[in-house]
């Protein structure tokens, strides 16, 4: 069987600027029936071990390191050996949780691949300075945009917490992702999924509102 998207939704927390939110994260499996990846560790490492199963994991992507996406990679690394992949800018994020487990750096334009196919890497700060979303052209009928919390249906990430820029998530939406073929599945860090196409037409919208 060729490569796959598998989708589990976690449950925890989000905490940044002394708050702490209940959130409901969507963790992304890529991969066939011998190996994946996991993208965005979320909350629940049983969840996330039990999808994986007995396939080899080639690593875990972290479209960026708040901490409701990151929460789980710790105990998946303790059952599991694999590397993890971040956006150095996103390093201090990072520390704060796992100081003494430097990730791999990812850099715009890296290319993973699993499965026979390849996820390429768009570093589209905003969000987080590290943020990053992952874009397979050949996994689906159409395309596929792992978004993370850059773009979501109904709009950008949020950008009014620490470390986040309202003008440079548009620009990162504007300059890598609604450049994409507009029938690209865009399946996102929280809620539901959209295309590029839908999102595109509301550009305007998003610049007139801000955040």
């Amino acid at each position: 069987m060729g490569a796959r998207i598998e989708h589990l939704v976690t449950s925890g927390t989000f905490s940044l600027d002394g708050g702490t939110w209940a959130v409901e994260n969507n963790v992304w499996i890529v991969g066939d029936d011998a190996e994946c990846v996991v993208i965005d560790a979320a909350h629940d490492a049983d969840a996330i071990l039990a999808a994986v199963g007995s396939r080899k994991l080639l690593g875990i992507l972290c479209t960026h390191a708040h901490d409701d996406h990151i929460g789980a990679v710790g105990e998946v690394l303790a059952a599991r050996d694999a590397p993890v992949f971040l956006h150095p800018r996103d390093a201090m994020l990072w520390d704060s949780m796992y100081p003494d487990a430097p990730p791999h750096p990812l850099a715009d334009g890296q290319r993973i691949a699993v499965a026979g196919l390849e996820l390429e890497v768009l570093h589209t700060p905003g969000h987080s300075p590290g943020a990053v979303c992952f874009y397979a052209p050949a996994l689906g009928a159409s395309g596929t945009l792992f978004s993370g919390d850059t773009l979501f249906h109904g709009g950008p990430g949020a950008t009014g917490r620490s470390f986040s820029d309202f003008p440079t998530i548009v620009e990162s939406i504007t300059s890598k992702l609604l450049t994409l073929p507009a029938e690209t599945v865009v399946l996102t860090g929280h809620g539901e999924s959209t295309t590029i196409g839908n999102e595109a037409g509301h550009l305007e919208e998003w610049i007139a509102r801000g955040h």
